[in-house]
């Protein structure tokens, strides 16, 4: 796990500053590698790869940018799990060292651009091929570790996170479409990003350039195509098997290593599964974090039954209000972009506490992507069930629940009232992708707190319904349609998070449910099988009933990891966010309407999620639109 950053021009000619701006791009993610740094520049001058060590692998020899016989040279990010398995197929490679960094050379040397069908794990890298003068970058199959890029006056730029680019743009400017797409689902789609300019390489893409020019193609795709033929039961153990693999192989490390443990399903899982995995280690370790405001932000309860039903030892962290004003600006900052919900905060916090004692933990993030665990699938199928109810339509397809196995599973809306209520406010019965675009998007909400007549004639729901109806997911299943836009946009938003906010600390985090095999696997499953009655993540249940407690299993109540932010507001935040909407700065962002922002400060619902995303823009804004200077000044001066 490292940061990885690079430059190439474009024409081949001899980059004058590369050497200075490799190290100015290096300097800018040295949280990502404490461990050690390394620059690699072509003798001619035209390419150059930067560096950033985080050691959990081959601790001694592994160190990059790294170089075979014939000459090319590989930058790398990640964890290959299969590493093992591919050294002894590639037994006619010489190897020099012991790390997975070499295994993809030699995969690269045997199959070409190929070699990423053969990896199983997270990566981005990039890779100079000296005979064929071509540089060769691949992104893993979910996104789970990132590639920025930007092309700058004929040349080509490079890096783990997008502030290692900001130096070499020639403005910061805020992309408008991007911000449409934040404004509608706090993410963008489509390989945009909020910084104009500058573009994320897709999850399962790889990208080419040779003479000048850039090819980029997809390699990997999920296909949901339903597999009827075979029983529950059979769905059942397979996925047991798939997921015990996984988390064999993700404990694979020459540190030790821990758990991020919620108290929820799907990071119970992982960590009750890799306990019982003996390449673990008998020095297995959890951290949880808790806001203590009462039950509703305390799921610390649930972590400790997981734990202590395990075996586990648990480091918790109590997270305050004076620890949102003191790192909150530092979130914004290592994130790079306002992404997701306010998780990145306690996630930040938690991720801090876990590298006091660990390099390398395990996460449960993906489940609810694959196996379709949010509530908003249960309330889209409701409106659904009512509808076919009313149609005499209920028993006509293979994929719908009915509305009486539905309703015992509603306790699971308690707490997500006003969104039921915006949800059912216009167009009920409409067409799936409308309602489901209605279910997720939040720019109604914002109406008088953007001036969207200043942002330009692009619909984001061009792009969403393209990605909705992507012609690897069946017509008839509502449900696959659902899980895969969140798949395909949510989840690379979710691990950007992740990411971001492991690294921040120089620590690695690993999501053993996104491992190709199980994503492939789970896709073949009928939607009742993973949504049984209404019941989120059914087969997921099914398969770890056995491992852990009652009071896990049998959860209706999990919201994730809500943040206080509407409670503290109305005590020691309420100074911080007023002093952010009325300053000058602010109002110079001439897409917002600051005095109904304000207005709107005390009516946000408890829940509520528009607060977090103004302010998070406003954050973003300070932190690299107003420091503009300050990159422009590493790339002239350097560090």
């Amino acid at each position: 796990m490292c940061g990885i950053a690079g430059i190439h021009s474009l024409n081949n000619a001899r980059h004058q500053d590369i050497e200075r701006h490799l190290k100015v791009m290096n300097h800018l993610q040295r949280h990502r590698g404490p461990d050690g740094e390394g620059i690699f520049i072509h003798p001619r001058g035209h390419t150059g790869f930067a560096h950033r060590r985080l050691s959990i692998i081959d601790l001694k020899t592994g160190g990059q940018p790294m170089a075979d016989r014939a000459g090319n040279t590989i930058c790398y990010n990640g964890e290959i799990y299969n590493y093992l398995e591919l050294r002894r197929e590639l037994s006619d490679y010489s190897f020099q060292t012991s790390s997975d960094t070499e295994v993809i050379l030699a995969a690269y040397g045997r199959w070409g651009k190929d070699c990423v069908h053969h990896l199983r794990g997270m990566f981005a890298f990039a890779l100079w091929d000296e005979s064929k003068q071509l540089l060769f970058c691949a992104r893993d199959r979910f996104g789970i570790k990132p590639f920025s890029y930007a092309t700058v006056d004929g040349v080509f730029y490079f890096s783990s996170e997008a502030k290692a680019l900001l130096p070499f743009l020639p403005d910061t400017r805020t992309d408008l479409n991007a911000l449409k797409d934040y404004l509608a689902f706090q993410l963008c789609l489509d390989g945009k990003t909020l910084f104009e300019g500058v573009h994320e390489l897709l999850p399962g893409h790889r990208m080419s350039i040779s003479g000048g020019a850039m090819t980029v193609e997809r390699y990997w795709e999920v296909y949901y195509r339903p597999d009827f033929d075979h029983t529950r039961k059979y769905f059942t153990e397979r996925l047991r098997e798939l997921l015990e693999d996984s988390v064999r192989v993700h404990t694979r490390s020459d540190v030790p290593i821990g758990s991020y443990l919620s108290g929820g399903l799907d990071s119970s899982t992982v960590a009750a599964l890799a306990v019982k995995n003996r390449e673990a280690g008998d020095d297995f370790m959890a951290f949880t974090g808790k806001f203590s405001l009462g039950e509703l932000y305390d799921e610390s309860m649930y972590a400790r039954a997981v734990a202590e039903a395990c075996g586990i030892p648990l480091q918790e962290i109590d997270i305050t209000s004076k620890d949102f004003l003191e790192s909150i600006s530092s979130v914004m900052y290592y994130l790079d972009y306002p992404v997701a919900g306010p998780g990145s905060f306690p996630q930040y916090h938690v991720s801090k506490l876990a590298a006091r004692y660990r390099k390398v933990v395990l996460g449960g993030q993906g489940a609810d992507e694959i196996f379709g665990g949010y509530v908003r699938y249960l309330l889209a199928y409701f409106e659904q069930c009512i509808k076919g109810a009313i149609d005499g339509t209920l028993k006509g397809g293979n994929f719908i629940v009915t509305y009486e196995s539905i309703i015992p599973n509603l306790v699971a809306l308690q707490n997500y009232k006003p969104l039921v209520r915006e949800f059912w406010s216009d167009g009920l019965f409409d067409s799936l992708d409308k309602r489901y675009y209605r279910l997720i998007n939040r720019a109604p909400t914002l109406a008088r707190e953007v001036n969207w007549e200043v942002l330009g004639d692009y619909s984001p729901f061009e792009t969403f319904s393209t990605i909705f109806h992507g012609r690897n997911v069946g017509k008839e299943s509502y449900f696959d349609k659902m899980t895969h836009f969140d798949f395909k946009t949510l989840l690379p938003g979710l691990l950007q998070v992740e990411d971001r906010m492991s690294m921040a600390h120089g620590l690695e985090s690993r999501v053993p449910f996104l491992d190709h095999e199980i994503v492939e696997f789970a896709a073949t499953m009928p939607s009742d099988i993973k949504f049984k009655d209404g019941t989120l993540k059914k087969i997921l249940l099914d398969v770890v009933n056995d491992d852990l407690p009652r009071v896990i299993t049998e959860r209706k109540n999990k919201m994730g990891f809500p943040v206080p932010l509407n409670e503290w507001l109305q005590g020691d935040l309420k100074d911080f966010v007023l002093d952010m909407f009325t300053s000058s700065k602010a109002k110079k962002r001439d897409y917002f309407n600051h005095k109904a922002i304000v207005d709107s400060l005390n009516k946000e619902p408890q829940f509520g999620r528009k607060l977090w995303g103004l302010l998070s823009l406003e954050l973003w804004h300070r932190e690299f639109h107003d420091r503009r200077a300050y990159h422009t000044g590493l790339r002239e001066k350097g560090v």
